[in-house]
């Protein structure tokens, strides 16, 4: 085989997907650290003066990794918008509030169940300015992030391990790799949380595969990013729980954690107890339920390993 056919496929037109995923990380990492620069030079006098204001700035800052994300998609890639899974129309728009829905309710679930046990206690609610602003703040954050880590994570990096793999194994055996390894990278990337350990690692791994489910059985990301942004924000912006670690100061309910750890999640947070753990799997399952409700069957989308390429539209 020669040099050019190792590192380029001329019947797609562009790299082959080793060298796509290499290249998708140097894409991000320049706009995000170009973008991160300019927002420290610019904002460098107030970022210590507010946490509100850090916590805006970090809306920033992740929408430059999803930036990042589909810049690599469209010139690296060189795929379609609908292609990333972001195929908006009102079937997508249902799926989405599905995922809402469903992270939302995950979340309550853990919530009720380690309130009636004793594992969490309430300090204090409240509806006040500050925190309605924090809350507001963290919706922000979180559908940052949902939008950024989703398109990257499961439009990007699941999509090219799927496509690359289509060329020698069957459709099913080349989704569930890209699902297994994308969610591997997903809970690797959470190593630099603050609170991290195997345990959480392999927890948030969990989690890259509930999200990432609902992904390859649709072809699209409504549903992944739904269950990603309301699981974030109910987490830590209405019940005060650390989000991966993360604790944000602000929430419209402030909770203590007084369960073994290996129930709550400890500092962590709940995704790296039994009760994440435990929601995790429910998640699939209500997922895989919906799929068969709403299109009759579940079965991988086979358009998750077939590129939908620019240049073939024009």
């Amino acid at each position: 085989m020669s040099l050019r056919r190792l590192v380029w496929n001329d019947a797609e037109r562009r790299l082959r997907a080793p060298l796509r995923l290499v290249a998708t990380v140097f894409v991000v990492v320049a706009i995000s650290l170009v973008i991160g620069v300019g927002i420290g030079s610019t904002f460098s006098d107030l970022l210590g003066s507010s946490a509100l204001v850090r916590l805006l700035v970090s809306v920033v800052l992740t929408a430059a990794t999803g930036i990042g994300g589909f810049v690599a998609a469209r010139y690296v890639d060189r795929r379609t918008v609908s292609d990333l899974g972001f195929g908006i129309d009102r079937a997508w728009a249902v799926d989405f509030v599905f995922g809402l829905v469903l992270g939302g309710v995950l979340m309550s679930a853990i919530f009720a169940v380690g309130l009636t046990a004793g594992w969490v206690a309430i300090e204090t609610v409240g509806f006040g300015f500050d925190r309605l602003m924090g809350a507001a703040a963290l919706l922000a954050f979180f559908i940052s992030v949902g939008i950024a880590e989703e398109l990257l994570l499961r439009g990007v990096i699941l999509t090219d391990i799927a496509e690359g793999m289509r060329w020698r194994f069957d459709v099913r055996t080349a989704i569930v790799v890209g699902l297994l390894l994308s969610s591997a990278i997903f809970g690797i990337a959470h190593l630099m949380n603050p609170n991290s350990s195997v345990t959480s690692t392999l927890s948030i791994t969990l989690a890259g595969v509930m999200l990432g489910f609902g992904y390859v059985l649709t072809g699209d990301l409504a549903i992944p990013v739904g269950v990603h942004i309301s699981w974030n924000f109910v987490q830590g912006g209405i019940y005060g729980f650390a989000v991966s670690g993360l604790d944000f100061g602000t929430s419209l309910v402030e909770t203590t954690e007084q369960g073994p750890e290996l129930v709550t999640g400890g500092a962590f947070g709940p995704e790296a107890g039994l009760l994440g753990v435990g929601a995790m799997f429910l998640g699939i399952v209500c997922i895989a339920l919906y799929i068969r409700f709403r299109y009759g069957e579940v079965r991988f989308d086979p358009g998750v390993t077939i590129p939908e390429l620019r240049w073939r539209k024009k």
